[in-house]
């Protein structure tokens, strides 16, 4: 008998080499490739080209034209306005934003799931009609007596009102998630209600916190209808920008108009990456 000699298979086809299942495991699924272009597709179409177009439409005249449309008297004065007031109402609901969270999370009383449920209101309710509802309560024939309408001030309340419920939204599951040993082992120690918020509560709320307050700056900037209402919208007194661009819309002047809600744009986008850099400072730091 003469011996059968066994070929061994040669070429690339049946003994994968050390490349063949790396380059199958960097191959994307078909489903995950499909589903990141629909949602790159959407959020284009629904955001990034429409901001785009903003931006291009606001230089059609070139920079100089841009920078002359900022800075009309009436466009500066909203600017000013509608920044310096949107800072004030974020300090301020950054305060009373974390102890309703508290409050809620911490306390018990009578109505407290109806509390908890209002707070959403302002994200329901159309803009206009919480400019109505604050100024027939605040307004000349207010129930209260308390007349603000038309006023510097009648700016902050409409946008507290507004922006209130990101804060609250954005402490309550931290403080939900907050671990109680922590506090229980403080006050054994010895350590004082204040003392035990100061160095155990406050740093793991702070990130939350700050996160609220940018998000209700760039919410608080963009506000139209309640401060229309309520505020009267007054040149150099009480006109903020989104109402000064949409005079200007009306107008004919859209050159104008996009340049100022560029600026805004800016603005928001400079808030939003900072909130995203210290998130991710935070969660380095554990």
């Amino acid at each position: 008998m003469t011996a059968t000699a066994v070929q061994k298979p040669t070429g690339s086809g049946t003994a994968p080499g050390p490349a063949g299942p790396r380059a199958h495991r960097r191959r994307p699924p078909v489903g995950t490739a499909l589903s990141l272009g629909t949602a790159v597709l959407y959020l284009s179409l629904i955001v990034l080209i429409p901001l785009a177009a903003v931006v291009w439409r606001s230089t059609d005249g070139g920079w100089d034209t841009f920078w002359r449309a900022v800075r009309t008297p009436d466009a500066w004065a909203a600017l000013e306005l509608t920044v310096g007031a949107s800072l004030v109402v974020a300090l301020i609901n950054v305060v009373m934003g974390t102890v309703i969270a508290w409050v809620l999370e911490r306390d018990k009383f009578p109505g407290k799931s109806v509390v908890d449920t209002l707070i959403d209101l302002p994200f329901a309710l159309p803009t206009i009609v919480a400019g109505l509802v604050l100024l027939a309560l605040y307004g000349t024939n207010s129930p209260l007596h308390i007349n603000i309408a038309y006023t510097r001030f009648s700016v902050g309340v409409a946008l507290l009102f507004v922006t209130l419920p990101f804060v609250v939204r954005t402490v309550q599951p931290v403080l939900r998630e907050l671990d109680r040993d922590m506090e229980q082992a403080a006050y054994s120690l010895g350590a004082s209600p204040a003392t035990t918020f100061r160095r155990i509560i406050l740093p793991n709320l702070a990130p939350a916190m700050i996160s609220g307050a940018g998000l209700a700056f760039t919410r608080a900037i963009a506000e139209y209808g309640s401060t229309n209402l309520l505020t009267g919208s007054i040149p150099f007194e009480t006109q903020v920008s989104a109402v000064n661009i949409f005079g200007r819309i009306e107008s004919d002047d859209t050159t104008s108009a996009a340049a100022i809600s560029t600026v805004l744009l800016v603005v928001a986008f400079v808030v939003l990456i900072g909130l995203d850099l210290f998130q991710r400072w935070s969660a380095r730091r554990g």
